[in-house]
C-alpha cells in the first residue's frame, strides 16, 4: 500500500500522502487512497462498468486535484465507485493532459463496507512533489 493516512493534519477531514516511482502510478495510488477513505475494502469493487476520464490543466498539482474531484463526482452523480486501472499523463507545451481508464460498480451497502462520504478535495496542504526518484502527493479530503 503506497499511501498512508495523516491523522495529525486534519481532525474532521481525511488526509493522506501517496507516493510512487512514476507520476502515473502516484495518481493511481492517490485515487486508491481517496476511494479507500470511502470504501474499507477496495477489492470488493467489481469491474461492471468502465469510464474514461480525460482532463487538462496548466498545473500538474491541479490536474491531480481535478482527477480526484472527478472520481468524487461519479460517486455523487451516479453512485459509482471507481478504481483506476490505467493512466497516461502527457505534457504539451504548457498543458498537462490526463487520460485514465477506470472500472467500478454502483455502491451497494450490503456488498461494500462504506466508511464515510467524501464531499470534495480541499486545497489545504495540497501538493505534488518530485524528489529523488519519487513522486509524492499530500491530499486532504472534506468528509
Amino acid at each position: 500500500m503506497p499511501y498512508k493516512y495523516l491523522d495529525h493534519i486534519a481532525i474532521a477531514d481525511a488526509a493522506f500522502e501517496a507516493w510512487a516511482d512514476t507520476l502515473e502510478e502516484m495518481f493511481r495510488t492517490a485515487a486508491d487512497a481517496a476511494m479507500n477513505v470511502m470504501v474499507a475494502d477496495l477489492d470488493t469493487i467489481a469491474d461492471q462498468q468502465q469510464k474514461t476520464i480525460e482532463l487538462k490543466d496548466d498545473a500538474l498539482d491541479m490536474l491531480l486535484f481535478q482527477f480526484l474531484q472527478e472520481l468524487i463526482f461519479y460517486k455523487d452523480a451516479e453512485q459509482l465507485l471507481l478504481r483506476v486501472s490505467k493512466i497516461d499523463i502527457r505534457k504539451d507545451d504548457k498543458t498537462f493532459s490526463l487520460t485514465a481508464h477506470a472500472y467500478g460498480e454502483p455502491a451497494h451497502p450490503q456488498k461494500h463496507d462504506l466508511v464515510v462520504d467524501v464531499k470534495a478535495v480541499t486545497l489545504h496542504r495540497f501538493q505534488v512533489q518530485h524528489t529523488q526518484n519519487t513522486w509524492r502527493a499530500t491530499v486532504v479530503l472534506d468528509i
